[in-house]
């Protein structure tokens, strides 16, 4: 795997939807896969927002109206994962329907990520810098999950202290 922060994000990207695939199959362990991407979804997020963003901000073709957008991504997605895990399970009535917001939210995303930030990265930041953001989202991503950052608690207070950020 290469250490160039935009092949990480990327990858992450696709995780989130081979998690989602889970979450809507009825033969997975669909409360392990919700963990999981609970986890992975808050801990690329944060450490997207304490490393990768401000550094994209330095260079002139990363748009900084793309980033504080992609920030207020993130706390849509944080609001749409609270709404389903304060759910009772896959069991819920509302499961579905709390899912596909969550899916929705996230792929909305994704796709603006991937065609803005990342393709003007791409382009701009030199590969030597890339890789250097790769290894520092990589350590601040896996503190964050070491840390529990996907647990209910923590998705709570991401989402009150980042409600001013949503529309």
């Amino acid at each position: 795997m290469s250490n160039d922060v935009i092949e990480l994000i990327l990858a992450d990207h696709r995780r989130f939807e081979d998690l989602f695939r889970k979450l809507r199959d009825n033969s997975q362990d669909r409360p392990a896969a919700l963990r999981e991407l609970a986890r992975l979804l808050v801990a690329h997020a944060e450490a997207e927002e304490s490393e990768v963003y401000p550094a994209l901000r330095r260079f002139h073709d990363v748009d900084d109206h793309e980033v504080e957008h992609g920030a207020e991504e993130h706390a849509e997605g944080h609001q749409a994962l609270l709404a389903l895990m304060e759910l009772d399970g896959p069991e819920s009535d509302d499961w579905d329907d709390k899912l596909e917001e969550l899916v929705k939210a996230i792929n909305h995303h994704l796709d603006e990520e991937e065609r803005t930030i990342l393709n003007a990265a791409r382009d701009t930041v030199p590969e030597q810098r890339r890789a250097e953001l790769g290894a520092r989202f990589v350590e601040v991503r896996d503190e964050r999950v070491a840390a529990g950052c996907g647990d209910l608690a923590h998705v709570r207070e991401l989402v009150e202290a980042t409600k001013d950020r949503v529309d």
